[in-house]
């Protein structure tokens, strides 16, 4: 028996409805992930507001320096393997507290649940355990006294580094990056949205799925930047203007995610400052960071861009010496060089003494304007007044 024509239409109708409402209950999901391709627009049609499921982003407010004289308590959290030594710290910084945990000894008096994340997990396990006897300034480093990533002013010494710290900055800053240099990660170093894998910064393309886990309420930024490589000073207000339980919700994703040990801790690189600024790019001049921050007030950018340009003109000549000294020492002067005599030595060593002079007279100008508290606040543009310390 055929159906009447209005039946046949009725029940065309109902199979589209049906073939339609099927496809957008399937392609829903792919709307819940922080990404799908490139960056992605996510958060914003959940269906509820920011504050209804998240709690409320904290109120990140600057410090107040004690007065001038006041001794702060401050501890250095450091992470190390059972293999490296760490007993420079006590050495060269007897004034100063410390934690050392050892990641790969779960024995030892301070060790984090798992070693997993490099030095995140340490980072956070202090943090979540020490949370309500925190010390005035908390400093976050690597067991290495000597490392590339430390400035070269301090010629790569962690302790030198440490003990020109201002605590004042930290107190005012509540966030404060060890490294002043940009390269690696200033301006503009990590792009959660890119789609292909560049060697030298592995956990790019992994960033973006990390953030939608990590901060499920908060719109994935274009860029993230500051400069490397996860060594921080953080103040106690800081610290506790983020509630404990989100540190313990930070470690235990880092507990349970199937990302690598090495993603996972080149992730969190970019991502302290965000958690303790809320700034996706935390890329302070870096004329204002030597000067605030350890005293080396070279007078601004401009004059610290010249100094730079002087220590690069200074390598230069070292290496034109030492190539000449290497070509005369072989004899390999006598038929393809004039200078049978060595004036060209003595040229290059008259002016690699005047450059190096140079910089040293710069670097000890510096550091006598940064005794002046008046002139830190210059160069940083924040306000003084007389009386007011560092």
């Amino acid at each position: 028996m055929l159906l009447p024509r209005r039946a046949v239409i009725f029940l065309g109708v109902c199979f589209f409805l049906v073939i339609l409402l099927t496809s957008r209950s399937l392609s829903r999901p792919w709307r819940d992930v922080p990404q799908v391709v490139g960056l992605g627009v996510w958060n914003m049609t959940r269906g509820h507001t920011n504050h209804d499921l998240y709690a409320p982003l904290p109120d990140f407010i600057p410090g107040t320096p004690k007065p001038p004289g006041y001794k702060y308590s401050k501890v250095l959290v450091v992470t190390r393997t059972k293999e490296e030594d760490t007993k420079w710290i006590a050495k060269e910084l007897p004034d100063w507290g410390h934690a050392i945990y050892v990641a790969d000894d779960p024995t030892a008096p301070l060790h984090p649940p798992k070693n997993k994340g490099h030095e995140v997990m340490i980072y956070l396990t202090y943090i979540v355990d020490h949370y309500d006897q925190l010390p005035d300034v908390a400093v976050f480093m690597h067991s290495h006294q000597f490392a590339w990533h430390n400035d070269a002013l301090f010629a790569g010494d962690a302790a030198q580094l440490l003990r020109r710290l201002n605590l004042n900055r930290v107190i005012r800053e509540g966030y404060m990056n060890t490294r002043c240099g940009f390269g690696p990660g200033c301006p503009a170093w990590m792009h959660p949205g890119a789609l292909e894998a560049d060697e030298s910064k592995q956990e790019e393309i992994m960033l973006a799925r990390a953030w939608g886990e990590l901060f499920p309420d908060q719109p994935i930024p274009s860029v993230l930047s500051q400069p490397c490589c996860a060594q921080f000073a953080l103040s106690r207000d800081r610290i506790r203007s983020i509630p404990r339980a989100r540190f313990v919700f930070y470690r235990d994703w880092l507990l349970s995610t199937d990302l690598s040990d090495y993603i996972t801790g080149r992730i969190w690189e970019y991502l302290w400052q965000f958690i303790f600024t809320g700034e996706a790019v935390l890329c302070v001049d870096e004329n204002v960071c030597l000067c605030d921050g350890y005293g080396f007030c070279f007078g601004g950018n401009e004059e610290w861009n010249a100094y730079r340009e002087t220590q690069t003109k200074k390598d230069e000549l070292q290496q034109e010496l030492d190539n000449w000294m290497w070509f005369t020492g072989f004899g390999f002067d006598d038929n393809e060089s004039d200078d049978v005599t060595g004036e060209q030595g003595e040229v290059l060593t008259q002016q690699l003494q005047e450059k190096q002079q140079e910089l040293i007279e710069t670097l000890y100008a510096a550091m006598e304007r940064g005794k002046n508290p008046k002139y830190r606040a210059l160069e940083a543009g924040r306000p003084w007044k007389e009386g007011d310390g560092f």
